[in-house]
């Protein structure tokens, strides 16, 4: 009985071991971009939404890495599409992140939600002045004056940081000028202190004060 048991518990460890190996693997070939050993895999039976140990899904990876093969036929295979890692973020988010547009585009034709409570796919365009991908967000529903965790709108990160073009998209899609940071006041105010002469210039004329 003693020997069946001992033999039992090893071939037990065998398996938690190659389990782990594939696991391992599945997640580094979707970090490399290495698309067919990613789609062996899980046709091989690894769950597509399997992740690593910051939540993020191969579909964040994929969209992360700009890997849009990957990210379609994970789409295809009901990969959850608004997951959010530990950090909040989703695969939209990510994608929107690096300037991914087209991998963006995909996931908002698949329904992507623009509007994560907290930090949005917005906020991240506008902070690091991605404006083809912001248009692509509002025409999806992305709502322009929503409030990030630091009470900052995409209009002000975008001001502070003198995305002109960005600032321009938010003010015409119909961002609130006036909105009011608590530490930091409005985008003018965030715009004028970090010497940001055009973007000051238009947000008077659009009626900031």
């Amino acid at each position: 009985m003693k020997k069946y048991l001992v033999l039992s518990l090893l071939y037990a460890l065998l398996a938690i071991h190659a389990v782990a190996g594939v696991y391992e693997d599945i997640l580094h070939a979707a970090e490399q971009n290495e698309t067919e050993q990613v789609i062996d895999l899980l046709r091989r039976g690894m769950d597509v939404n399997t992740t690593d140990a910051q939540g993020n899904t191969l579909l964040m990876i994929a969209a992360r890495e700009n890997n849009l093969e990957l990210v379609r036929f994970l789409l295809d295979n009901r990969a959850n599409l608004n997951r959010r890692n530990r950090y909040g973020d989703t695969a939209l988010m990510l994608a929107t992140l690096r300037g991914h547009e087209a991998v963006a585009r995909l996931l908002l034709d698949r329904k992507a939600d623009p509007n994560t409570p907290g930090w949005t796919a917005l906020h991240y365009a506008a902070f690091e002045n991605r404006p083809q991908i912001a248009a692509l967000l509002l025409a999806a529903g992305a709502q322009v004056n929503a409030i990030a965790p630091n009470g900052s709108t995409a209009l002000m990160l975008a001001a502070k940081r003198g995305h002109l073009e960005m600032v321009r998209l938010l003010v015409g899609a119909g961002a609130e000028v006036n909105e009011i940071d608590r530490d930091e006041g409005t985008a003018l105010d965030m715009a004028r202190k970090a010497n940001h002469a055009e973007i000051v210039d238009f947000l008077r004329r659009a009626g900031a004060r």
